[in-house]
């Protein structure tokens, strides 16, 4: 694709898709337990399952296999890091889902994965 600014918006468009289905449709209990543990297999496990998202979208955009590996694997540690943070929080503040705490919380969880985003976009634009 020529046009950086087409590539640059489609490829957003794919990670935020990816971004749907991998944080809304396919956690599983695993994945959601225990979110403020650093060690947590089922956050390793999620974070994975974006990464490979991410990689795959990449690729069709005819970002080179290896770059797109490398941004996949840093988005893995980041997007982990994102999770494990907002887990802390959310066992340091007890907040649930009928409290604006939460949704505070869960909202600069999901701009720092936007944002995330936004920097992948750049690192690979042709």
């Amino acid at each position: 694709m020529a046009d950086p600014v087409i590539f640059a918006f489609v490829l957003l468009f794919l990670l935020q898709a990816k971004h749907l289905f991998a944080d809304f449709y396919l956690q599983t209990p695993r994945m959601l337990m225990d979110r403020g543990r650093y060690v947590h297999f089922g956050r390793l496990q999620h974070a994975g399952l974006h990464a490979v998202g991410s990689l795959v979208a990449m690729v069709l955009m005819g970002v080179p296999v290896v770059w797109a590996l490398v941004v996949a694997v840093l988005e893995w540690i980041v997007h982990f890091h994102i999770d494990w943070g907002k887990g802390r929080w959310s066992d340091h503040t007890g907040h649930g889902p009928e409290q604006a705490g939460y949704w505070r919380a869960f909202g600069v969880d999901q701009a720092l994965h936007q944002w995330t985003y936004l920097v992948m976009v750049w690192a690979v634009l042709p």
